[in-house]
């Protein structure tokens, strides 16, 4: 039997001239009642107008994709040349450079891509589900779900070539749109020991997990279909260009020595200061600071945060684009600060409250993979454990003071958690970076300098993440509008974006 639609499903009409007509049904005794579903009705008959517009936007930008493509090939030969369709040298490897593919090094970074993608689903799926309540956790699963399928064909698309071919300091060039070139022993610029197919996949699950994160800043009131667009839009818009100036050699902040081994300004700083923006625009909750709203079962939320850190070993050591020595000093010094985190939070907690909660250590764990994440390639043990209390310390400060003292509604703390931790272990690596493993001494070795080259990427990426997503979500707000209506609200996402319910009693 279909399920039972709620009462932001009663009948309305829409009369010839666009007017909405809505009956009473109880509203009538409360103007302001009434007047809100008036609002929420007229911005439903908008969608639906707006729905074809949508469809011949994607579709103009996918002309816009495909056109060049022939045009270009078809000047290259005139000319002489070849086609566009195959890469420049400078960003492929010819078969004249001799590049061999070492086989250990391709089986360790495939491992390592299925790692990262597991981080997302099911473990960053499991992790968010579990926190929240029970009438929203099939909509909040679905974020993560669904912004994998659509990262990647987004990835595959444009944004792999946005990112990591030649262009510019600020964005990368159109070479590798839709993958045209990338053959079998094709390899990247960025390794010449693996195939580019395996550098592209592992590359595409940082892509995947980045606007995943960002999803539980405004979880339990934003329209799924708001969810999807916002997802497509911030990862053009916001995260290509960022990768392209931490990790592509001709990037800006590249060029500026900044270090960032695994995803600190990319994935972390991007996520959190982009989950803020999300939560300030959004405005929190209804019923936030009045409700209840624990969640719903903390078992999911462990089993997820278990698999995060299991994955991490993929995010942190898998950076290191090879099997060696220095995967290998990324995996340690990931563990050490995830475990130092986890009980820094969990002591912390257990001070201030009188008991050590298991989310409290969950949390704290993640914290700490998260602040060791740009530094992990490039201190030794000693520095990943004091990375590892001050992210625990200061992501635990963050969510259970600042937050609560500010009042925003960060549902999941992705600002708490990944924008503090991320902004700590990118400073702290300027702070304990190692030549003698990554190639470049921090401040401890009289290079003090390499502090202000963290602070600069800080401030660029948090500054350019803020201005983008604000203008994203106030775009889609104009468009298709954010939030669903305070009935569908209240009711829950899962059986008002879904039509399911997680669980039937």
């Amino acid at each position: 039997m279909a399920p039972q639609r709620g009462a932001a499903y009663m009948a309305h009409d829409e009369t010839s001239d666009g007017t909405i007509f809505v009956p009473a049904l109880g509203y009538g005794a409360d103007p302001r009642r009434r007047h809100q579903r008036q609002h929420a009705l007229t911005r439903e008959i908008a969608v639906r107008k707006f729905m074809p517009i949508q469809t011949a936007v994607v579709a103009v930008f996918i002309m816009l994709w495909l056109m060049p493509i022939p045009a270009l090939a078809a000047a290259h030969r005139a000319a002489g040349r070849q086609p566009v369709s195959a890469p420049p040298a400078a960003i492929i490897a010819p078969a004249a450079t001799h590049a061999v593919i070492n086989h250990g090094d391709t089986a360790w970074m495939l491992v390592s891509t299925v790692l990262v993608l597991m981080m997302t689903i099911p473990g960053l799926a499991l992790f968010y589900g579990g926190m929240i309540r029970g009438k929203n956790v099939l909509s909040t699963l679905a974020h993560s779900f669904a912004t994998t399928c659509l990262v990647t064909l987004l990835w595959y698309a444009v944004a792999y070539s946005l990112s990591f071919t030649h262009g510019n300091a600020f964005i990368g060039g159109l070479s590798r749109v839709f993958l045209h070139g990338m053959g079998r022993d094709t390899v990247s610029d960025r390794s010449m020991a693996i195939p580019e197919s395996v550098f592209m996949s592992f590359q595409m699950t940082f892509a995947i997990i980045t606007p995943a994160l960002i999803s539980g800043a405004f979880a339990e009131r934003i329209k799924f279909s708001a969810v999807l667009w916002f997802s497509a839009l911030w990862l053009l818009v916001v995260y290509t260009p960022v990768v392209h100036w931490i990790w592509s050699p001709q990037g800006w902040l590249a060029h500026l020595g900044v270090l960032d081994f695994a995803g600190g300004t990319v994935v972390e700083v991007n996520s959190g200061v982009a989950g803020l923006v999300a939560a300030l625009v959004l405005r929190p909750r209804t019923g936030y600071g009045r409700e209840a709203m624990a969640p719903h079962n903390l078992v999911l939320t462990i089993a997820g945060a278990s698999l995060l850190w299991v994955g991490w070993f993929g995010f942190n050591a898998g950076s290191a684009i090879s099997a060696g020595g220095l995967a290998g000093m990324a995996m340690m010094a990931t563990q050490i600060a995830t475990a130092a985190a986890a009980m820094t939070w969990m002591f912390l907690e257990w001070g201030a409250r009188g008991k050590p909660s298991v989310l409290g250590m969950a949390s704290g764990a993640v914290a700490g993979a998260v602040a060791i994440t740009p530094a992990s390639g490039f201190v030794d043990p000693s520095g990943a454990l004091i990375i590892g209390f001050a992210g625990g310390a200061a992501c635990f400060w963050a969510v259970t003071y600042v937050k609560n003292a500010l009042g925003y509604d960060d549902t999941l703390d992705v600002f708490g958690v990944h924008g503090v931790g991320g902004i700590v272990g990118l400073i702290l690596t300027g702070v304990f970076a190692v030549k003698a493993i990554g190639g470049t001494p921090g401040a401890l070795e009289g290079h003090v300098g390499q502090i202000g080259k963290q602070l600069i990427a800080v401030v660029a990426v948090a500054a350019y993440d803020a201005i983008g997503t604000f203008l994203i979500l106030k775009l889609i707000d104009v468009v298709i509008g954010l939030r669903p209506s305070l009935e569908e609200e209240r009711e829950g996402l899962d059986i008002t974006q879904h039509g399911e319910r997680a669980y039937n009693e």
